[in-house]
């Protein structure tokens, strides 16, 4: 048999971390068994309905480098199909037509509320024989089991058992037409040939319903994984509040796919005490025992951690050119040069940041341009004393015909000996005056970097 997961996100909105954890894991699965991942689209709410949120879920699975298997499935497209199964479970005696009006619903709804049931609807339509009620379009609802228990085997929560007397006759076709969203999810799952369906544990209740429809149909239930929700470093759902809780945002402050992978991996999956986990070594060792039960707490400390060490390995011409794509969405002018200085730095720069971001303000002093703005640190070291000590400097760094690192520090510490000061006070208003700030990378291998000129040109400014 053919392993198939599938990804199935609503276009309603940015790309969750939760839905990036999701489609990693059906991912990671189908790869481990040589299987097939498919991608649908479940756009069935068109009142929510987003091309952009598609364009941002597609963009994000890309950026992840996931890939999947077939087309792109739209579950709107699908509707007819859904339609016809609908009449077709009316038609073996599974589902019926409820002509209920919204007025008969609300007193029972009332009525159930009173008496403390969990299902409000009476099934008053579902062997009924009265003559259905003129100008009425009913809706379809499927025959729920009345008594005993209902039964999944969740490969990650084990066995589960709910009382039927908990699940009501919902409805599987609107009156106007429109099939349910829990009707089409087992329809699309059951044509694309799903084999197994991981997903977040808030659908588990979805799943005992969903079951009604795969036996009414006698189609084969796939294999069932539910997932541990995500929570935020103290415990409470993930959100906004948290920081930083969409794809999109963590590609665009300068984490690395490779990173933002492994660290979604760990996210309730564990493979011993290891931490930094290779895509290669996930899928080779990805499977449904290394998943907790328990919730995941978000640690931001660790994707650091996590990004700084696959930085670290990165290719520098591909760190300059993700981090020339963050300085550009920056608006920040910057050198012309920059290119070229942020490569020769590279070695440096990717062992001092954490993401991407970060590195950009940490080389600052490759591309700021123009007049040097100072912050209020700097300044304080470029008093009066500071100005002639820089002045010195720019005037021994104009003769010389070497322009290297350990040439330029000789220089900047002979200076400090002529002044009668440590070295930190020459480097101090010299930082300032060629950063505007207080802090850089290596100062004479940066000031190699830029060259004589550029040097020159920033003390003069």
């Amino acid at each position: 048999m053919t392993i198939v997961t599938r990804f199935p996100p609503s276009p309603t909105g940015f790309m969750h971390i939760g839905t990036a954890r999701t489609g990693l894991f059906n991912w990671l699965y189908a790869k481990h068994h040589k299987g097939k991942m498919r991608f649908r689209i479940e756009d069935t709410d068109r009142a929510r309905h987003s091309e952009a949120a598609v364009d941002a879920i597609i963009n994000g699975l890309k950026w992840l480098e996931i890939d999947w298997d077939g087309e792109i499935i739209s579950q709107y497209a699908c509707g007819p199909r859904h339609t016809e199964i609908a009449h077709e479970l009316v038609k073996r005696g599974e589902a019926y037509y409820c002509y209920c009006s919204p007025e008969e619903l609300e007193v029972m709804r009332e009525s159930a509320k009173t008496e403390g049931r969990l299902s409000f609807y009476d099934r008053r339509w579902r062997d009924s024989k009265a003559t259905p009620p003129a100008g009425v379009k009913p809706v379809i609802r499927i025959k729920a089991p009345l008594s005993g228990e209902v039964i999944v085997n969740d490969k990650v929560q084990g066995e589960v058992k709910l009382n039927a007397e908990q699940l009501d006759d919902f409805i599987i076709l609107r009156s106007d037409g429109v099939p349910t969203y829990m009707l089409a999810v087992v329809v699309d799952d059951h044509d694309m040939g799903v084999t197994h369906v991981i997903r977040g544990d808030d659908h588990f209740n979805n799943t005992f319903r969903q079951n009604i429809i795969y036996k009414a149909m006698n189609w084969t239930i796939p294999v069932y994984a539910h997932l541990p929700l995500i929570l935020g470093p103290d415990g409470a759902k993930l959100s906004k509040r948290h920081g930083a809780t969409s794809v999109e945002e963590y590609r665009d402050m300068g984490y690395l796919p490779e990173a933002m992978r492994n660290y979604l991996l760990r996210l309730c999956w564990s493979h011993g005490d290891d931490e930094i986990i290779s895509t290669e070594q996930a899928i080779e060792w990805f499977d449904f025992d290394g998943i907790g039960k328990s919730p995941a707490r978000f640690d931001f400390d660790k994707l650091n951690f996590i990004n700084a060490h696959y930085m670290k390995l990165a290719d520098n011409k591909r760190l300059v050119d993700l981090s020339m794509n963050i300085l550009k969405l920056s608006g920040h002018p910057y050198s012309p040069n920059t290119e070229k200085y942020l490569l020769s730095a590279m070695d440096e720069l990717k062992t001092r940041a954490k993401n991407l971001a970060a590195l950009i303000e940490d080389a600052r002093i490759y591309w700021i341009t123009g007049e040097i703005s100072m912050d209020e640190k700097a300044l304080a070291n470029y008093d009066e004393a500071g100005k002639a000590i820089v002045k010195k400097i720019a005037e021994a760094l104009k003769t010389l015909t070497s322009f290297d690192v350990a040439t330029i520090e000789t220089t900047c510490k002979s200076i400090a000996e002529s002044e009668g000061v440590k070295l930190g006070k020459v480097m101090m208003p010299l930082r300032a005056a060629l950063t505007g700030s207080t802090s850089s990378p290596s100062l004479f291998h940066a000031i190699e970097i830029l060259g004589q000129e550029e040097v020159l040109k920033r003390i003069q400014n």
